[in-house]
């Protein structure tokens, strides 16, 4: 069984940074590609950012472009999302997703994924 636990969520003001981690553990050897997505109150999840398994291939929403980064440590089977000039707009829970197979282009869809977190809530006040 594949776990994958988000981290560092919280509340911040508009125009802070906030840096969110996720591990993967259950699967010895397994390195997957990562991706996070994003959910308002009300509304579908979103598609965030997503990171290739060897880290040479990233992709992002056009709304956190230039603002957001995600990298990985496939020795810690961890990813995080660095997050700055953040905005109210971003405010949402955070979902951390490992995919086990597929090609690079599958990432920036939900449905590319095999495995999901439980979400961290990220909440920026203006």
């Amino acid at each position: 069984q594949v776990q994958v636990v988000e981290s560092g969520g919280g509340l911040v003001q508009t125009g802070d940074s906030l840096r969110l981690s996720c591990a993967t553990s259950g699967r010895a050897g397994t390195t997957y590609a990562m991706g996070w997505f994003r959910q308002a109150p009300g509304k579908e999840r979103d598609f965030v950012a997503a990171i290739n398994w060897s880290g040479s291939e990233t992709f992002y929403a056009d709304s956190v472009k230039g603002r957001f980064t995600i990298s990985r440590s496939n020795a810690a089977n961890t990813v995080q999302l660095q997050m700055n000039s953040l905005q109210p707009e971003d405010t949402a829970v955070y979902f951390c997703a490992a995919a086990a197979f597929g090609p690079s282009t599958a990432l920036m869809k939900a449905v590319g994924y095999d495995y999901w977190g439980q979400g961290t809530q990220v909440t920026v006040s203006s």
